[in-house]
């Protein structure tokens, strides 16, 4: 992903939500930037990673990373879905049934 595109999200999550816009802790630091939880929750949605392992790379707790799942898929929707999104039309519904039935599903 080029780097543009995930600031734009970022800058996306952070607006939708005060929970991607931490504040200090005691010490004065930051304890976690909006940063690592983007990238915790893309590295979920892109590779299929578990949240646990989230903490190895991005240093984030498994509630906290389905948190930031969670509040960023909504950030996401919420900013770009009239823009990126639409509903299906009917040669992707006749698509997708096809599919459905080469797997077994009904239709």
């Amino acid at each position: 992903m080029h780097r543009h595109v995930f600031l734009r999200l970022v800058q996306a999550a952070e607006a939708y939500h005060t929970f991607f816009n931490p504040g200090r802790d005691a010490s004065g630091r930051v304890p976690i930037s909006s940063l690592q939880k983007c990238t915790a929750a893309l590295r979920m949605l892109a590779y299929g990673e578990g949240a646990d392992r989230t903490d190895e790379y991005c240093r984030l707790g498994e509630t906290t990373t389905f948190q930031a799942l969670e509040l960023f898929t909504e950030a996401v929707i919420d900013a770009f879905g009239a823009e990126y999104l639409r509903s299906p039309n009917a040669n992707d519904l006749q698509r997708l049934l096809q599919i459905g039935a080469q797997r077994g599903f009904p239709g």
